[in-house]
Parts: C-alpha cells; sequence; structure tokens
C-alpha cells in the first residue's frame, strides 16, 4: 500500500520541447556570446562590436538578457503553444525597438559620420524567436484572415516605427536617408519587373496550359521546351538574351522607341518571363486534369458546350492549383528580380551590388530586406487566397 502511495505522488519529469531547445540555446548564444551591435567612427572603416550590455544602457541591456532568458526557458519546456508564441512575439518587439536604442547609445552626439548596425547577436535572436512564431502559428493553425491581419498588424508596427524615427539612428536607415529619392524608383523597378513577367506569363501560360491540356502531343513539346528554359541559369539566360534584343532593337523599325535593347529592363523581363510560364503552364494542366468527370458529364448533361464548360466548372475548379503557381512565380520573381541589376535592369539588387562592390553591408542589406519583405508578405497573402479557393471549391463540391 505504502510503494502504491509514493508511486502515485512520485513527479513526473519535465518534459522538453525539441524545437525549443534548438531556440534556447540559439538564445543563450545570441545573448550572452554574439555581439549585439558593430559600432564603426564612419562608413569605411572596420567596425567595433558591442555586447548586449555595452551597446545598450545597463537597465535596457539587462531587461532584455532577462526577457531573452525567460522566453528561451519557455520554449525550452513543453508549454501552451499561445505563451510560447507571446513570449516570442514580445522578443521580437523589444529587440526591434532596442536596435534602435542601441544606435542612439553608441552615436556620439552630433556626429554624422558614425554607423551603428545590428551584429550576428542580433540576427541570432531574431531568427531563433521568429521560429519560434512560425512553428506556433503553424501548431495553431490559424485561419487566412487571421493570418492576413497577423501580417497587416506586422507591417503596421515595423511602418510605425520607421514613421516615428526609432531606427533613424541605424546604419541602414543612413545609407535610405542619402538615397531616398533613387530607393522608391528603383522599388518601382523592382515590382515592375517581378508583377509585369507575372501578368504578361499568365496572359500567355493560362491559354497555352488550356491548349496543353486538350492536345496531348502538344503538352509533351511545349512542356518539354518549358523544363529545358528552366534549367539554364538566370545570369546565363540574361547573358543569352541581350544579343537577339540587341538585334531587335537595331534592325526593328519602333523597338527601340519602346524600350527593347540588349541590356537594361527589356532583357530582365524577357528572362522572368520565360522562367514564369513553367509553372503556370504545368498547373494549369494539372488544375484541369484534376476536374471530376462527374462535374464535367453533368454539364454535358445540361448541355453545356465546351468553352460554357471551361468558364463555369474546370476552372473555377482548378483555380486553386493555378493560383498556386502565381503564387510560385510572384515568389520567384521577387527574388530573381534582384539580378536584373547586373544588365541594367533596376530593382533593389542595385543596392545590393552596390554594396558588394564597396564593401558596405548595410548598404547590401538595404536592397535585401525590401527583398525579402515583399517575397515573405507576397508569400503569406497568396497562401490564404489559395486556402479560401480552396475551400469555396470544397463547398461548391458539397453543394
Amino acid at each position: 500500500m505504502a510503494i502504491g502511495i509514493i508511486g502515485d505522488t512520485e513527479r513526473k519529469p519535465l518534459a522538453f520541447d525539441k524545437l525549443g531547445a534548438i531556440v534556447a540555446a540559439l538564445a543563450a548564444y545570441g545573448a550572452l556570446l554574439a555581439p549585439f551591435a558593430t559600432f564603426k567612427a564612419n562608413r569605411i572603416v572596420q567596425g567595433e562590436t558591442r555586447a548586449i550590455w555595452e551597446a545598450l544602457p545597463p537597465l535596457l541591456g539587462y531587461g532584455l538578457i532577462a526577457l531573452v532568458t525567460v522566453a528561451a526557458v519557455i520554449a525550452l519546456l513543453r508549454t501552451p503553444l499561445t505563451v510560447r508564441m507571446a513570449s516570442a512575439l514580445a522578443v521580437l518587439v523589444a529587440l526591434c525597438f532596442l536596435a534602435g536604442a542601441a544606435a542612439d547609445n553608441l552615436t556620439p552626439p552630433d556626429n554624422a559620420y558614425a554607423r551603428v548596425s545590428p551584429a550576428s547577436g542580433f540576427w541570432i535572436l531574431l531568427f531563433a524567436f521568429a521560429l519560434l512564431v512560425a512553428d506556433a502559428l503553424t501548431r495553431l493553425n490559424p485561419g487566412p484572415v487571421v493570418r492576413l491581419l497577423f501580417l497587416a498588424a506586422v507591417l503596421a508596427l515595423v511602418g510605425g516605427m520607421l514613421f516615428a524615427g526609432v531606427w533613424d539612428g541605424l546604419s541602414i536607415l543612413k545609407e535610405y536617408a542619402s538615397r531616398a529619392d533613387t530607393f522608391w524608383a528603383e522599388a518601382g523597378r523592382h515590382l515592375t519587373l517581378a508583377l509585369g513577367s507575372l501578368a504578361a506569363a499568365t496572359v500567355v501560360g493560362l491559354p497555352l496550359g488550356i491548349l496543353c491540356h486538350r492536345v496531348d502531343r502538344l503538352r509533351n513539346s511545349v512542356l518539354g521546351v518549358l523544363n529545358a528554359i528552366q534549367t539554364i541559369p538566370s545570369i546565363a539566360l540574361f547573358g543569352i538574351l541581350i544579343a537577339p534584343l540587341g538585334w531587335i532593337a537595331a534592325y526593328v523599325p519602333g523597338a527601340a522607341a519602346i524600350g527593347i535593347r540588349g541590356i537594361g529592363v527589356a532583357p530582365a523581363f524577357v528572362a522572368l518571363f520565360l522562367y514564369s510560364l513553367l509553372p503556370v503552364v504545368a498547373n494549369t494542366v494539372v488544375g484541369l486534369a484534376g476536374v471530376p468527370r462527374a462535374a464535367n458529364d453533368a454539364a454535358r448533361g445540361l448541355g453545356m458546350t465546351d468553352w460554357q464548360r471551361l468558364a463555369t466548372v474546370e476552372f473555377p475548379l482548378a483555380f486553386p492549383i493555378i493560383l498556386t503557381a502565381i503564387r510560385i512565380v510572384l515568389v520567384q520573381n521577387i527574388g530573381l528580380a534582384t539580378i536584373a541589376a547586373l544588365i541594367g535592369g533596376g530593382g533593389f539588387g542595385v543596392f545590393v551590388f552596390q554594396g558588394i562592390g564597396q564593401t558596405a553591408m548595410d548598404l547590401v542589406l538595404l536592397g535585401a530586406v525590401p527583398t525579402v519583405v515583399l517575397a515573405f508578405a507576397a508569400a503569406i497573402v497568396l497562401d490564404a487566397l489559395i486556402e479560401m479557393a480552396a475551400s469555396d471549391r470544397s463547398q461548391g463540391r458539397a453543394a
């Protein structure tokens, strides 16, 4: 009897979360061992790293370490998902505010030449707790509307910090301040390349995909050619297009007047268009092939023509799969448009390659960070739209 009582009152060992253990290890390294900020006397000299307790005023520095410690312990233990996400979000918000505080603390008064940028510890902490938030969101599996609202809240917070000048002391914002007009011009070119090539590929790829679905012989040859184009490295394809487009600009009347040249936007646009065709055409074929035969038979029984069936039955049912292709293409094009700067196509790649040439990492970040944010936001928005479209399709089938 005594043995039974002892067994009942014996405590179970603490359970540890595997991902939480990784996050806790990264948090410990990022907060205690890695530098939090880098100080440079000017733009070109080598920087001096500062730990959290050196980069921030004592109260803020040790407060951040305490917050990271608490969040790491919560991550390590198998705590409720909402608690894990709340603690991780608290650390992320604190990191964003304190990055600006570190710049203000380290920059001497009235010094326009000093540069302060986040160091490896900041990025490790940002990655670790962003990973924890992403894992919690995945496990909670919120609906598409909730995900869109979460994205809007994050973008609103970032926009509010930019508008309030929280990060004005950071070197990436100083790089932006000296290039503000150029930045927005290149942002427009980047979006034009990414969205314009996607629109062109959709206009061409959808009819081509429908045709490939109807004609088996055409399907194999078209998909084979598009697969071959997809294997060509992006820089190589940009280079291959210079000669034919240069010839068109020289010998076709009016071509140069509308912007067709061997270098610049034209070859970048054509290359992105060619890369975009395969996902659009292939997913259109797969989506149409997946339409239930019973739906087509019912439409025929109602006397619908082929075009009526395509417009009212087949295409709506295939739309979620086609939208998946558009998501793939948009995220791909936002990233690939960066390389267009190598051939004079503009975009955020201008800052990336200028920064590499000048060994100025903050200038690289000025081009890289907006590209990542655009791709990330586009993926979330289109994922939500795909889920909504799939839900509508399921409800239509049930009806």
